[in-house]
């Protein structure tokens, strides 16, 4: 590769020294069903555009890929899986991604997911699983720059989503111990934020852009 393809990767920096484009951050937001993940994660990238920060969206699971589909078919009661079976190809659909989300994170980009990393932990931790295997069979998986937990006690999300629930919404004794592993994740991770996912849209936006600008300094 000669130095003139090099150049679109490179920017001026003082004295007319070329210096790297800075990175990108990964946002996450975690949490049970119904808690508004998906609703401030959509905020928080239409604020990252309307910044002119370019920005993208992932949701896990991601569907649309085969280990995806066969996820899909686990949770409406299709396939049988043990919950370590089923947790590593949690893992394994977000590893598909690895390679874009790097892309996406090398090109200065922000990257919002609704669920990664921490999933896999609060949910296999409430089945019995090991927090520390989970945590380190993800380890080679890009880490979030920031989590956001949006804290909603068991029964909101079962009375938020009365129908098409899947196992796991159904199932109010394991979310609350989901709920348990969540808490125990942000109150010892530092890159981990706890807000009251029961408040209004708004109020939860506005913490979410106030956490945003005081832990990465952006918008």
């Amino acid at each position: 590769m000669t130095l003139k393809s090099q150049a679109p990767h490179l920017r001026q920096g003082s004295g007319g020294r070329a210096s790297p484009k800075p990175r990108g951050h990964l946002i996450v937001f975690e949490g049970l069903d119904q808690s508004g993940k998906q609703t401030q994660a959509e905020r928080l990238l239409a604020a990252f555009r309307a910044a002119g920060l370019g920005a993208e969206f992932l949701t896990f699971p991601e569907y649309t890929t085969a280990i995806g589909t066969e996820i899909g078919h686990a949770l409406q009661g299709e396939r049988h899986y043990d919950p370590d079976t089923l947790q590593l190809l949690y893992i394994a659909n977000r590893f598909e991604f690895r390679p874009r989300i790097r892309q996406w994170l090398d090109e200065g980009r922000m990257v919002v997911c609704d669920r990664y990393l921490a999933s896999s932990i609060a949910y296999g931790e409430a089945q019995g699983l090991d927090a520390a295997w989970l945590t380190e069979i993800q380890c080679r998986l890009p880490q979030p720059s920031l989590t956001l937990l949006l804290d909603i006690p068991p029964a909101a999300s079962l009375t938020r989503k009365q129908v098409a629930r899947d196992k796991f919404e159904r199932d109010l004794p394991l979310l609350g111990r989901v709920r348990e592993s969540y808490l125990r994740q942000a109150g010892r991770e530092a890159g981990w934020v706890h807000l009251d996912g029961a408040r209004d849209k708004d109020a939860v936006s506005a913490e979410v852009l106030s956490a945003v600008r005081s832990r990465l300094g952006l918008l």
